[in-house]
């Protein structure tokens, strides 16, 4: 937690998004901007909302600030403190119970104890892309798997890149149409990845043989790395189903979601982000996020 000489409250690092900013975006760059540390984002915890003055309100009524959270672990940085913060403390949850300022930190310090006692604490993430917006099949003329994107598909394809960055993706896997491999390639060459091509999670591929798209998926997740997977959206729901039948829980909110975005379909360019504990036949989908494109 941090504290902030200006309120003399302790409480967890937080800030405001910039326009246009992903609430993942924002977390790992406040929470370096605030103690010096680069995190890669986990599982996330409770949201915390409360009244605050709306100063462009005349009438002084107050309005809703939502602060979104999520467990995270340090990956780099040297922890110099330069932006309203003169000290950060790394303390056991007695000790930090007793240190929060705010009753509504305590949520997400329970929501982290509880899964570091269940053992769902410690997590990899496995990313679910759909290709982002590309040519219609009616303006190109040549053969369909090299159709590409277009000028807004590029756009969100860009914007993935930090928020890939901040769940440290360390593998990405995609169809070869090059609407699926233009997708996340800026992200590859922004960090330095190999993109691995796999024919069958392209439309065609899938297509001649099924099989070939779930099987890619399980090698995955036998090696239980930090992984992207792009795809088309006939393909996908193959797999979104699979990881509905891993989810923690049939009652939980990861299960309905994984449900619900394989029956009605992902969005152009959204990136669905599941996080697992275990590898092989262990691994379980322990929780879930959704991140539309604009």
């Amino acid at each position: 937690m941090v504290h902030r000489p200006r309120y003399g409250d302790w409480a967890w690092a937080k800030g405001k998004l910039e326009p246009g900013e992903e609430w993942p975006v924002a977390a790992v760059r406040e929470v370096f901007e605030e103690t010096g540390f680069h995190v890669r984002l986990g599982r996330t915890l409770p949201t915390s909302e409360y009244a605050i003055p709306d100063p462009a309100d005349l009438a002084g009524q107050p309005t809703t600030k939502e602060c979104r959270y999520w467990a995270a672990e340090v990956v780099g940085g040297d922890g110099a403190l330069v932006n309203e913060i003169d000290e950060v403390a790394w303390l056991d949850v007695p000790t930090a119970t007793a240190r929060l300022s705010y009753a509504r930190d305590h949520d997400q310090l329970q929501a982290l104890d509880q899964a570091d006692r269940a053992g769902t604490l410690t997590t990899w993430p496995l990313v679910i892309i759909r290709h982002a917006r590309s040519r219609s099949r009616s303006s190109w003329s040549k053969a369909d798997p090299l159709r590409p994107l277009n000028p807004r598909g590029h756009e969100r394809a860009k914007a993935l890149i930090p928020i890939l960055a901040a769940y440290g993706v360390t593998r990405v896997v995609t169809s070869p149409s090059v609407r699926c491999l233009d997708t996340v390639l800026p992200y590859a060459v922004a960090t330095g990845k190999r993109a691995r091509l796999k024919a069958g999670l392209s439309e065609e591929g899938f297509a001649e043989q099924p099989d070939r798209a779930p099987y890619h998926l399980t090698r995955l997740l036998e090696r239980g790395h930090a992984a992207v997977v792009c795809s088309h959206g006939p393909v996908l729901p193959v797999l979104l189903e699979r990881l509905a039948g891993i989810t923690d829980s049939d009652e939980s909110d990861a299960k309905v979601a994984l449900s619900e975005a394989a029956q009605t379909g992902m969005g152009k360019g959204e990136a669905l982000v599941a996080h697992l504990v275990g590898t092989g036949d262990e691994a379980r989908v322990v929780d879930l996020e959704r991140y539309a494109a604009p």
